[in-house]
């Protein structure tokens, strides 16, 4: 290797030019003529051709190179002082008083991240005469101003650049100029654009360019003179992020005539190039000892074959050429164009053995901190034109940057550096396995691409009903085929980027590079731990995170390259499994091998599993925590949120500009030029197992201590001999024979894990695409409608839906256009195979955890979100194109995912609230369809039986709402008038209003209900509890409801304007949509099993029954009142409240009482009746309201007909049948005899003699030891939640039967 110093030596050999033939036999040097050519070959000049007639060789050669790279005195003095510009050569941002508001400036000094309103800053140098030149890269595309300012410029937080005198400034977010007043200018920019911006100060005039092509002058006669100078500026709004490049890397677009402000090197750019000359021409010349003469070579077949003579040769090349390898400015000019140059022109393995060479000889003849520079600003310079390059038709430049990245990887000593040093820690790699979607259809070649537009006529998510989609024609059709060729060539474009990227990802997770180092794979475990721990603990703070749409890339390049690997063992590995059967085995979660951060397990903290589970993970685990270890945990428990001195002390600082000395967040993901990522926390805390040195036996135990990530070797990870690693401490229930390699079972938990941090939430959010598409379509077909109706006529009212016509036209050619390229690179089929693996995995790994019992606490919650988003986002985000329906292995999984949510919704080691509320909501969603429903019937009876149980228990202390839901979807279907995919009332006034709420059709299991039957008949407390909680909850949400009506209908009367606040709008509804649901369940467990009510050989029958009852005559009487509260709210019709309407409570009211009233035995008909009736609260009015009557009709004479304008049930024949108004009136006509018949019998009673608490029936009952009376009905309900007696809190012992007169009572238990 050679070392630089006062001259040229080597590190093995000396070499010394001699004329004796048997020395250069010996060292290899050739004969003097075939090195004087093979020299002149090399370093030819024109300049110096002519001059030098002195045979070259190896000892006047430095003298020769000196002369070669001898430069122009002009080029050299170029880069001191200038005359027009002032300041620093070296030209960054001013942090350290040239800004105004809070900002963050990346180390280079050339990044800023607005993080205030509108933050300004400018740059160091100033130019005051000549024409200059500085480019800006925008990578967001939100509100700035970017321009010029004088240092007499004074700005705030409303005032930014060109919102003073002297400052001027281009908006590319409003299009438009600013110098005080504004007017239009220029064009759209987008993120990833090159913003351009001169100023001629001799002419006095100021442009700018985007993307090198020219918007034109925007000012002119700018103030110029004495002390009249401008300074790049710009200011910026919150989150928004720009990189400046002044000069200190090539211009992207030069202007001729304009000078960047910061000097290039010229002097030693034109050294570098005249050296890379020499270097290529080593590359293709051979030398032939033999013959005597020079051969041509191709590069990609030149060899270092030990020449001396080569070595020689370019040892004197890199003495000059390797301190300028470390420049940013001549790696991106110079090395990089030479590169790229390689691989542009040859074939991928003609490329790939050139760019070998090259690093091979980079590696040994310079020094190995010169080489790490050097690599370190090549791939900055890569990421940063993969990211920032315009999408061309053929992604051809992309290819090009991926196909050198992959080229520069190969070489094992490059990549393990990079991997090391700089791909995580220095740069945000990811962006190398991101497809940027083009934000200008024109820009990717779309209309090219894509010459035929089409769209669905339909949406197929759930939640929304699919309107039926007329007949294809012919011209659609054909339209339609045209599109999907368009799609097609598409798609096939984008996988050739993405077979690059999974290249990359397979270097990367190479393991069988370990000869003198560690393998590739395990140092990116460590990153790849450490890029999951900043993301996971950094949510909730945006500038920290990885974006979701680079992170949606990265997982499916991932899973490939996983999946890969995994095959490729088992291949040579017959008892391992496939990637098909992949899981995370449960040992993986307690073990302490691989480190979770701060994410929730399911039985809470892992401390505090740790100490109440050891006993669990000795026995079945052969697993004991070290007591240093627990301590340590329980340390930390007392004040887990302060942080160690020393791991604060290992955050670098970065440079900061703040309006004040307030502590802020690290930089944006990607606001530096150079996508860098200097400062990072690299606080971990993981936890590993010593590792055992002899087999264990079954009465053995590993004691475990911590370990940090960097600490992990391949051993921790893979195991030995007597060491399994990763999967150390299997239980009983675990196979013996390893699923793959360990490691690969790590990058699959940190897949499962980057589902669970931002993928699916981008998946959903790509969805907005279809959704404009949809709309514009409807939009569309709703205009094409209007103009054949319009009479020809009205010709400007024509005029005006042709002008909307055609603007909805070309928003869907470009929306079309735009969904191909989502459909593509989110939403293809291969893209829904790698979500539905992931489904399938997170499956196995719930089912494996299960089997553990108790252990099963420490598996992270993650696993089970990602198993219930996954099958949403397969269900809701991948239609119409892909249907789930078609996947390998649909049913099974279905019913799969069914059976776990169907047993650990109610799972008692599962503690987080935030998971069993998932659970229960994906519960609820699954029965709300047929296929998922049918997955639920087709799981094991005794899991069935016990997810009904745990439907049906009290309400009392859990969240009740959702496992109402289900119980009442399970119903939907069967109950009265409970058939309806909208809301009736609705579309009684809205007959066209297409976006009306919609329910989901109704699919009823009478599989479940069976089971709800069987139980609520089963033991003698189920029911009672079960209905007595149902009954509480609809007393609350009723009186709730009413409550708030009572508050809107109080601000609407009001004489002043005002407003219902939204958010009690939405908790008025959600009580009265609570108490319609309360109310079907009622009448669904009414149908199924009626003997709970209506047995009164059961103890607690009657009081059920009568509490029901004086329920629904208090929610009859409040809806049906004329003129009532309830009215004049519905009159109303406050958005929000679109569900409030007298029909849906009133159905299922009715539903109940022709339960009760009509359906049952003549026996339990009369016992409803009588209950019905005795309730003080009844009135037959309200009875007759339900079928628009006024009044009761007289006994023997027909129903007349109702009043239109009267709510009726009669009206809503398409809801209702003919049988179930039937029942309706033989319930009337029933009630008003029973009545009748009441009234006639009823006798006088006494005041005193009635009961005290509810004054509807005399005292029956006397409570011990206090004495006190009521009915005892009351007394009932009222010791079914509480002991204590109503007047003197005393606790009841007993309750005896109590009859006025009567001098014996009979005892009966108060429990």
């Amino acid at each position: 290797m050679a070392s630089k110093g006062a001259g040229m030596s080597f590190s093995r050999k000396s070499y010394r030019l001699t004329s004796d033939a048997e020395k250069s036999r010996v060292t290899g040097i050739v004969q003097e003529k075939l090195l004087n050519d093979y020299l002149n070959r090399i370093f030819s000049s024109s300049e110096h051709a002519a001059t030098s007639r002195k045979p070259l060789n190896f000892q006047n050669l430095p003298e020769h190179l000196d002369q070669l790279l001898q430069v122009d005195n002009e080029e050299e003095e170029s880069q001191g002082q200038v005359e027009g510009r002032l300041g620093p050569s070296t030209v960054v941002l001013d942090h350290t008083g040239g800004f105004e508001g809070l900002l963050l400036v990346d180390d280079d000094l050339l990044g800023v991240i607005g993080h205030s309103n509108f933050g300004t800053i400018r740059s160091t140098t100033c130019v005051y005469k000549g024409k200059w030149v500085y480019e800006v890269l925008i990578s967001s595309q939100g509100l700035m101003q970017i321009g010029w300012c004088t240092i007499s410029c004074r700005f705030n937080q409303e005032e930014g650049v060109g919102d003073t005198h002297n400052s001027y400034a281009y908006d590319g977010n409003r299009v438009r100029k600013w110098n005080v007043t504004t007017t239009n200018y220029g064009k759209a920019w987008a993120a990833g654009d090159i913003v351009s911006c001169l100023i001629d100060l001799d002419d006095g005039t100021l442009s700018f360019c985007l993307n090198g092509v020219s918007l034109g002058t925007a000012f002119e006669n700018l103030s110029r003179g004495l002390g009249m100078a401008y300074f790049p500026a710009i200011s910026l709004s919150f989150k928004e992020s720009v990189a400046f490049n002044f000069g200190s890397r090539p211009l992207r677009y030069p202007v001729a005539g304009y000078r960047p402000l910061q000097d290039p090197p010229s002097a030693d750019l034109v050294r570098a190039q005249r050296l890379l000359g020499c270097f290529r021409a080593v590359l293709s010349v051979e030398l032939d000892p033999v013959e005597g003469r020079l051969l041509d070579k191709e590069s990609s077949k030149w060899r270092l074959r030990g020449q001396p003579t080569v070595l020689l040769t370019l040892a004197h090349i890199f003495h000059h050429f390797a301190p300028l390898l470390r420049k940013v400015y001549l790696v991106e000019a110079v090395l990089m164009s030479f590169l790229l140059g390689i691989v542009e022109k040859g074939t991928p393995t003609q490329a790939q053995s050139v760019v070998h060479q090259v690093l091979d000889l980079l590696w040994l003849f310079m020094e190995d901190y010169e080489v790490q520079d050097c690599l370190k600003q090549l791939m900055m310079s890569l990421l940063r034109l993969y990211r920032f390059s315009p999408i061309v038709p053929d992604l051809g430049l992309q290819i090009h940057y991926l196909r050198l990245t992959i080229a520069i990887l190969r070489h094992e000593k490059s990549r393990k550096f990079l991997l090391s040093n700089v791909l995580f820690d220095v740069l945000r790699s990811v962006v190398f396995f991101y497809i940027k979607s083009p934000l200008r259809v024109e820009e990717a070649g779309l209309q090219e691409l894509i010459p035929t537009t089409w769209w669905p006529h339909c949406s197929s998510r759930e939640g929304k009903e699919s309107t039926e989609m007329k007949e294809e024609t012919a011209e659609e059709r054909l339209r339609r085929r045209a599109y999907e060729r368009g799609c097609q060539r598409l798609r096939k474009r984008i996988e050739v980027v993405e077979e690059l990227q999974i290249q990359i990802l397979k270097l990367l997770l190479d393991n069988k590079d370990d000869n003198g180092g560690e393998a590739s794979r395990y140092i990116f475990l460590t990153k790849f731990r450490k890029f999951l721990q900043e993301n996971a603990s950094g949510r909730g703070n945006m500038p920290m995170l990885c974006p979701p749409e680079y992170m949606v890339c990265f997982l499916h390049r991932l899973i490939s390259a996983l999946r890969y690997y995994w095959d490729e063992y088992k291949a040579s590995n017959p008892h391992a499994s496939f990637s098909e059967e992949a899981y995370i085995p449960p040992q993986v979660f307690y073990n302490g091998k691989v480190d979770y951060f701060d994410l929730q397990r399911l039985g809470g903290l892992l401390s505090h599993l740790r100490k109440t589970l050891k006993d669990d993970l000795a026995s079945k685990a052969n697993i004991v925590m070290d007591p240093l270890e627990l301590q340590s945990t329980a340390m930390d428990d007392l004040d887990e949120d302060e942080e160690p001195a020393p791991a604060m002390a290992q955050r670098p600082m970065q440079a900061l500009a703040v309006g004040g000395p307030l502590p802020l967040p690290r930089p944006g993901w990607l606001s530096s030029p150079t996508l860098g990522r200097a400062n990072r926390f690299l606080s971990t805390a993981a936890v590993s197992l010593m590792t055992p040195r002899r087999p264990l036996s079954t009465s053995e135990k590993v004691k475990v201590r911590t370990l940090s990530v960097e600490q992990r070797t391949r051993e921790d990870i893979e195991g030995s001999h007597w060491n399994e690693g990763l999967l150390l401490g299997r239980p009983p229930e675990e196979p013996e024979q390893p699923l793959t390699e360990n490691s690969l079972l790590e990058v699959l938990d940190g897949a499962v894990m980057m589902y669970n941090l931002s993928v699916h939430q981008q998946l959903g959010k790509m969805v907005g695409v279809s959704d404009d598409v949809s709309e514009y379509a409807m939009a569309l077909r709703d205009t094409e409608d209007k103009l054949r109706r319009c009479p020809k006529r009205r010709k400007d009212i024509l005029a005006e839906l042709t002008k909307s016509q055609k603007v909805f036209s070309e928003k869907l050619d470009h929306l079309s256009r735009r969904l191909a390229w989502v459909h593509a690179t989110v939403y293809s089929q291969e893209k829904m195979l790698d979500i539905y693996w992931l489904l399938r995995v997170c499956l196995r790994t719930i089912e494996h955890g299960d089997r553990t019992g108790s252990l099963f606490a420490f598996m992270p919650e993650f696993y089970l979100s990602v198993a219930i988003n996954s099958y949403s986002a397969l269900k809701n985000y991948f239609g119409p194109v892909h249907s789930m329906e078609e996947l390998p292995g649909y049913e099974e999984t279905l019913t799969r995912l069914a059976a776990i949510l169907a047993k650990h919704f109610a799972d008692t080691r599962i503690v987080g609230t935030d998971i069993r509320d998932s659970l229960m909501q994906a519960l609820a969603s699954y029965v709300c369809y047929p296929h998922s429903l049918r997955a639920v019937e087709r799981i094991p009876e005794e899991q069935r039986i016990a997810m009904v149980r745990n439907l049906l228990a009290p309400y009392e202390q859990r969240p009740w709402a959702q496992t109402n839901w289900i119980l009442v979807r399970l119903w939907r279907g069967c109950g009265f008038g409970y058939r309806y995919t909208r809301l009736p009332h609705l579309l009684k006034t809205k007959l066209e209003d297409a976006n009306l709420p919609s329910l989901q059709k109704p699919c009823p299991s009478t599989l479940l209900q069976q089971h709800m039957a069987d139980l609520l008949q089963q033991g003698p407390d189920v029911a009672p509890s079960f209905l007595n909680s149902v009954l509480n909850q609809l007393n609350w949400a009723f009186s709730e409801f009413i409550g708030m009506i009572q508050e809107i209908q109080q601000a609407a009367e009001r004489l002043e304007r005002n407003f219902v606040d939204s958010r009690q709008l939405k908790v008025c509804a959600t009580c009265f949509d609570l108490s319609v649901s309360l109310l079907r369940v009622l009448e669904m467990t009414i149908t199924l099993v009626p003997e709970i009510f209506l047995d009164w050989t059961r103890p607690t029958s009657e009081m059920l029954l009568r509490r029901l009852a004086q329920l629904l005559n208090q929610v009859l009487n409040r809806v049906t009142a004329e003129r009532n509260l309830f009215d004049r709210v519905v009159t109303l019709r406050l958005p929000g409240l679109e569900s409030v309407d007298h029909y849906p409570i009133l159905v299922a009211v009715t539903g109940i009482l022709v339960q009760l009233l009509v359906r049952g035995p003549a026996s339990e008909r009369e016992q409803a009746t009588s209950v019905l009736l005795a309730d003080p609260c009844f009135q037959l009015r309200s009875i007759c309201y339900l079928l628009g009557q006024p009044e009761p009709p007289a006994p023997g004479t027909a129903l007349p007909a109702p009043d239109r304008k009267r709510f009726s049930l009669q009206s809503y024949a398409d809801y209702i049948s003919a049988d179930e108004l039937a029942q309706v009136e033989q319930m009337l006509a029933h009630l008003t005899s029973a009545s009748a018949q009441a009234a006639a019998a009823s006798l006088p009673t006494s005041e005193e003699d009635l009961c005290p608490i509810c004054y509807a029936h005399p005292i029956s009952a006397v409570f011990q030891p206090c004495g006190h009376k009521s009915c005892k009905a009351c007394i009932n309900q009222h010791l079914m939640n509480n002991k204590d007696c109503f007047f003197c809190k005393a606790t009841i012992v007993s309750v005896e039967d109590w009859e006025k007169g009567a001098n014996t009572s009979t005892t009966s238990s108060a429990a």
